[in-house]
C-alpha cells in the first residue's frame, strides 16, 4: 500500500454534465431554505424532498435500470451528492439507503430481496438505518454481542444497538448480528435486512445538544425473522460490513458538514478580509480542494470494484478533523458569539455546529479506529 493511491482523479465529463441540471433544480428546491436548516447538511430529515429526488432519478443512481437505478457510473452520483451537500439540501431520509443499503443489497441480497428494496429505494419511498453500534462496542464491531439464533426455519434476535441514525423515521435496517454464539472477534457474524414494524423492537430516540433526534438507541427482544432476512452468506457478516464502510467513509458529506459555516463566515468577514482572516479562510480553502480530490481517488477506486477501507478511513479522519475545526476558526476570526437566539444568522448557524461539530469525528468510526486502519494498510501495524 502507498499513499499514491490518492492520485489525482478528475470527474469524467459524462458526470460533470448533470451538475448543471441539479444546480438549476435546488436553486428553485431551496430558494427559500435558511442558512440554518442549510447547516443541518445530510442530517436534515425531508421525505417529501426526497421523493422529489427520486422522481428525477437522482436517488439509486449507480443501481441497474431494471431496479430503478440508472447504471451511473459513482462518479456521477459523486457529483449529485456533492451539489446536494453544498446546498445544504435535506438528504437524510433517503440517505443510508441510497449510499450503502442500496448497493449492498445489489451486491450481497437474493433476486426476491432485489426486486423487493431496491426499486422502493430508487422512488425515495423506503428509507434504511445501519445496525452497527453497540453499547460497550462503539467503532469496535468485531465486539458486538446482538445475536440471532435458528429456531427451525427462523431467526431470533435478541441485543441492543444505540446510536443508530434514523431508526424512528425509517422502514428497515441493515443489522450486523453474531449468528455463532461460540465464535471470537470477527467470526461468526452475519448482516440481517430487518422490518422495523415488526413486533419485538424498541426504537428509542437520543436527544444531542441541539435537541435533535437524530440517533436512538434500538432493542430486540425476542424478534422473530424468516429465513429470507439473512442477506448475503451466512457468517460472512464481517467481510461484508468492510465493503460497505468504504462507501460510508469516503464521501462528500465527510468533509462538507461544517461547509454551510464557511460560506457565512466568508459572507460576515466581507471582501476586505483582515491578514488573519485571509490566511486562514485560505488554509481552509486550501484543505477542502485537497480533501475533494482525496474523495474523488477513492470514488475512483470503488468504480474500479476495489475496496479501498484504509484510503477510505484517511478521507474521514482528515475530512472530520476538517469540519470540526470550522466553527472554533470562525469564532477566532469573528468576534461574533454563537447563539440560537440573536438576530445574526452566522451566530445561529454557529451555535447549531459548534454544538454537533464533536459528533462528526464519532459517527461511522472513531477516530482512534480509524488510525488503526490506516496504520494496517500503510503496513505499520
Amino acid at each position: 500500500m502507498s499513499i499514491d493511491q490518492f492520485k489525482f482523479s478528475p470527474i469524467p465529463p459524462e458526470a460533470e454534465a448533470v451538475r448543471a441540471e441539479v444546480r438549476r433544480f435546488l436553486a428553485e428546491a431551496l430558494a427559500d431554505y435558511p442558512p440554518t436548516r442549510r447547516a443541518e447538511s445530510w442530517m436534515g430529515f425531508d421525505a417529501g424532498f426526497s421523493r422529489r429526488l427520486g422522481e428525477r432519478g437522482w436517488i439509486g443512481m449507480a443501481l441497474p435500470k431494471r431496479y430503478g437505478g440508472a447504471d451511473a457510473s459513482p462518479f456521477v452520483r459523486y457529483v449529485v451528492v456533492e451539489e446536494l451537500l453544498a446546498a445544504g439540501a435535506p438528504v437524510s431520509a433517503h440517505w443510508f439507503a441510497d449510499r450503502q443499503s442500496g448497493p449492498q443489497i445489489l451486491h450481497y441480497g437474493t433476486d426476491a430481496q432485489k426486486a423487493f428494496h431496491l426499486p422502493a429505494i430508487c422512488r425515495g419511498e423506503r428509507f434504511f438505518c445501519i445496525g452497527m453500534s453497540e453499547p460497550n462496542s462503539g467503532s469496535d464491531l468485531a465486539s458486538i454481542r446482538t445475536s440471532a439464533r435458528r429456531v427451525g426455519d427462523k431467526w431470533v434476535v435478541n441485543g441492543q444497538k444505540v446510536w443508530t441514525t434514523n431508526a424512528h423515521r425509517s422502514h428497515y435496517m441493515i443489522a450486523l448480528v453474531r449468528t455463532d454464539p461460540d465464535s471470537k472477534r470477527n467470526e461468526g457474524l452475519s448482516q440481517f435486512i430487518i422490518d422495523l414494524s415488526l413486533p419485538g423492537i424498541t426504537i428509542r430516540p437520543i436527544k444531542d445538544l441541539t435537541g435533535a433526534s437524530h440517533f436512538n438507541e434500538v432493542f430486540f427482544d425476542g424478534l422473530t425473522l424468516d429465513a429470507d432476512a439473512l442477506i448475503g452468506t451466512e457468517g460472512q457478516g464481517w467481510a461484508q460490513v468492510t465493503a460497505e464502510l468504504a462507501f460510508e467513509r469516503s464521501g462528500p458529506e465527510r468533509f462538507l458538514s461544517s461547509i454551510a459555516l464557511l460560506e457565512t463566515l466568508i459572507a460576515e468577514v466581507g471582501r476586505q478580509p483582515d491578514a488573519l482572516q485571509a490566511k486562514e479562510i485560505g488554509r481552509l480553502t486550501a484543505r477542502l480542494f485537497t480533501l475533494r480530490q482525496m474523495s474523488l481517488a477513492v470514488t475512483a477506486q470503488l468504480a474500479a470494484g476495489r475496496n479501498p477501507a484504509w484510503e477510505a478511513s484517511v478521507v474521514k479522519d482528515l475530512g472530520t478533523s476538517f469540519e470540526q475545526e470550522i466553527p472554533e476558526l470562525a469564532q477566532l476570526l469573528l468576534d461574533v458569539a454563537p447563539t440560537t437566539r440573536g438576530s445574526s444568522e452566522h451566530a445561529r448557524v454557529l451555535a447549531y455546529l459548534t454544538q454537533e461539530a464533536p459528533s462528526f469525528s464519532l459517527r461511522g468510526g472513531t477516530r482512534e479506529i480509524l488510525r488503526g486502519i490506516i496504520a494496517r494498510g500503510l503496513g505499520m501495524r
